[in-house]
């Protein structure tokens, strides 16, 4: 699958079927801080991710 980081670069992750925390762990990325759409869509944690699908990981700001 194609991963699109904060940071604008991309990854790609030879997986099926795991779940989108899975992914972010492999990338070492801590899910606390990312918003995760796949294909467009914002999806949970918990969301499976397969071969053919692009995840976006959107960095979150906190403030006040």
């Amino acid at each position: 699958m194609r991963v699109q980081l904060p940071d604008g670069t991309v990854r790609t992750v030879e997986a099926e079927g795991i779940p989108v925390e899975q992914v972010l762990g492999l990338l070492g990325v801590n899910p606390v801080e990312v918003i995760v759409t796949r294909n467009g869509t914002v999806v949970p944690e918990d969301a499976m991710a397969e071969r053919e699908d692009e995840l976006r990981l959107i960095r979150i700001s906190h403030g006040g």
